[in-house]
C-alpha cells in the first residue's frame, strides 16, 4: 500500500500523512504500508514505485478527485513504468464527515444550536466536477443538527468564504464556526485561520491523524482489491 500525499513546504503536512501511515500499520500489519509524496517531501513516489512490486496499490491520499488524482498521480505511475493498480480518492466519506463533525464539536458546536451557522472551507479545484462532491460535505455535515444552515466555501476562490459567511448571516445565523475540510494544517488553513481570527469567527481542527481517516484509507485499498479480483 502506497499511501501517496500530494506533499507540501508545510512539514505539519506531510507529518499528518506518516502519523496515518503508523496508524495503518498498527491496525492492519497484513498490509507493507509505504508512504510517498508527488513534491515537496521526499519519497517520491517515482522512488517508492521503482522498490515496489506490481502488485502495489496506490492509495491517494487526497479528498478529491481533482487535478493531482487525475494527472499527477497517474503520471508519475506513468513515468515509472510500474503496474500498479489505484484506489479512489477519500473524498465525501461519511467518516470523514463525522471527524469534520466531532472537530465542531471539541471547538464547542452544539448540534442543538439555532442560531448556528457552520462555514465548511475546502481547497477548492478548477475542475467544476471536483468542487460539486466536495460542497455534498456541506449537506452532509448539517444532517441530524438543528443549525442554521452549512455552506461550503473553497479558499483558492477570492471572497468564496466571506460570501459563505454572508449567505448564513442571511439565514438567520447569529453564531458562526468555520471548519476546515482539510486533512492537514498547512499554509492554505492557516490563511483560513488569520480571516477567522480578524472576523471573530472560531475555527475548528482539520481531520488530521483520526482512525476514522485511517479506516477510510483501508476501505479504498479494500475497493482496490475487489477491482482487481473482478478483473
Amino acid at each position: 500500500m502506497v499511501l501517496t500525499a500530494h506533499g507540501s513546504r508545510d512539514p505539519r503536512s506531510a507529518a499528518n500523512t506518516r502519523a496515518i501511515a503508523g496508524h495503518l500499520r498498527r491496525v492492519a500489519p497484513e498490509h507493507d504500508v509505504r508512504v510517498a509524496f508527488c513534491e515537496h517531501n521526499a519519497p517520491n513516489l517515482r522512488d517508492v514505485l521503482a522498490d515496489v512490486g506490481d502488485d502495489a496499490i496506490v492509495v491517494p491520499f487526497l479528498l478529491a478527485s481533482a487535478y493531482h488524482a487525475r494527472i499527477d498521480i497517474p503520471g508519475m505511475i506513468e513515468e515509472s513504468g510500474a503496474a500498479v493498480r489505484v484506489a479512489p480518492t477519500l473524498g465525501e466519506d461519511r467518516r470523514l464527515v463525522q471527524v469534520l463533525g466531532e472537530r465542531l464539536t471539541s471547538a464547542g458546536a452544539s448540534r442543538f444550536d439555532p442560531q448556528l451557522g457552520v462555514v465548511a472551507v475546502a481547497v477548492g479545484s478548477s475542475d467544476a466536477a471536483a468542487n460539486a462532491g466536495t460542497a455534498r460535505v456541506a449537506d452532509r455535515l448539517s444532517r441530524g443538527t438543528r443549525w442554521a444552515g452549512v455552506e461550503m466555501a473553497f479558499a483558492t476562490m477570492a471572497g468564496s468564504v466571506p460570501q459563505a459567511v454572508e449567505r448564513l448571516q442571511a439565514r438567520g445565523a447569529e453564531r458562526l464556526m468555520i471548519a476546515p475540510w482539510f486533512l492537514a494544517h498547512g499554509t492554505i488553513t492557516d490563511g483560513i485561520a488569520e480571516y477567522a481570527r480578524r472576523e471573530g469567527i472560531p475555527m475548528a481542527e482539520p481531520l488530521g491523524a483520526h482512525r476514522l481517516v485511517a479506516a477510510t484509507v483501508l476501505d479504498r485499498v479494500e475497493t482496490a482489491l475487489a477491482d482487481r479480483l473482478a478483473a
